[in-house]
């Protein structure tokens, strides 16, 4: 009896085993560039002391009448630099163009990747021109690029090939936090071609448009894993879905998922907390504005992926938090 209950269990595994892989892939997909982003950005933090980094800016483009996807723009009192994060492996190589080529497997696949060199010096513009909208005219060369490579499997193939403005995987791993009065390899080397003093007023100018400018909503999942894309719906018992009526990005700025309080075995509850929106205010709700709703762990967060084509659901009772664009 004992042979034929593992037997079948093997069975029932290899049955299942491709519906949780495909799972597991999918979710991979979704969460590996989030968190190259915010993995780069809370390094960037610490080697730009008193810096703040905006991450997943979606800025108005005219000549396409579309939003265009800034990875990131680090913000410091010397300069504005628009950052692309390039989360690939494999051995990379530069064609003619600028292009990449990127060779990954056994099998050498190839993958082209635009020129991130040419891509960045868009952003460049689009964010100047975004800025100068808004009010803030910059001095000439203020705004600057860089493409960073963060993924430690990141092999460049003649990397003399590669431009200034690109840091591989090897120089980013190599910065050191910019130390007081002293200006830091990262400084002299990466980023700062001598600014003048009297330019922290820019800075301040610039944050005070980037914190209010369109961003990508986010998802928080268990295990520090991001999802970066566009918040769409909850999905679950008409019951819940009135109780979150009022979690919508005109009203809620972020969501928390408190703790989870079991009832049985058949049934669980989520305590979550949310910020309502403040539209007169740049900074997250005081914690007295918070308010507290109560719902069942089996509602799905609907959500769009950036980059996806694909509509994805991720239960509630996975997720740390929310964050809505207004």
């Amino acid at each position: 009896m004992i042979w034929v209950a593992l037997i079948c269990g093997i069975i029932l595994f290899l049955l299942l085993k491709p519906f949780f892989y495909e799972e597991d892939s999918l979710l991979y997909l979704d969460t590996s560039n989030a968190n190259a982003l915010f993995s780069v950005a809370k390094r960037l933090e610490k080697l730009y002391r008193g810096s703040r980094v905006y991450l997943g800016l979606q800025i108005p483009d005219p000549d396409s009448a579309s939003r265009q996807n800034i990875d990131l723009v680090l913000v410091t009192d010397e300069e504005a630099v628009v950052i692309s994060v390039k989360n690939v492996s494999g051995f990379i190589s530069v064609d003619k163009d600028g292009n990449w080529v990127c060779t990954t497997g056994k099998h050498h696949k190839a993958e082209l990747i635009p020129n991130p060199v040419a891509e960045s010096k868009r952003l460049v513009s689009i964010l100047e021109e975004y800025l100068e909208q808004r009010g803030v005219a910059l001095p000439e060369d203020y705004l600057c690029f860089k493409v960073i490579c963060p993924n430690p499997n990141f092999r460049s193939i003649h990397s003399d090939s590669f431009p200034p403005e690109i840091i591989t995987y090897d120089q980013w791993t190599q910065l050191k936090p910019e130390q007081k009065d002293v200006s830091s390899g990262w400084l002299k080397g990466a980023f700062l071609r001598g600014k003048k003093k009297n330019q922290e007023s820019f800075s301040e100018k610039i944050n005070s448009v980037l914190s209010t400018a369109p961003v990508l909503d986010r998802l928080e999942l268990k295990g520090n894993k991001y999802i970066l894309g566009e918040f769409l719906e909850f999905k679950g018992k008409r019951d819940d879905i009135h109780a979150l009526r009022e979690i919508k990005r005109s009203k809620v700025s972020h969501l928390t998922v408190q703790k989870i309080s079991m009832f049985g075995f058949a049934h669980s509850t989520l305590q979550l907390l949310y910020a309502p929106r403040d539209y007169h205010s740049d900074g997250p709700s005081s914690s007295s504005q918070w308010k507290e709703l109560t719902v069942s762990s089996s509602i799905e967060v609907v959500f769009q992926p950036q980059n996806s084509t694909k509509v994805r659901k991720y239960k509630l009772s996975k997720v740390t938090s929310m964050s809505l664009s207004a």
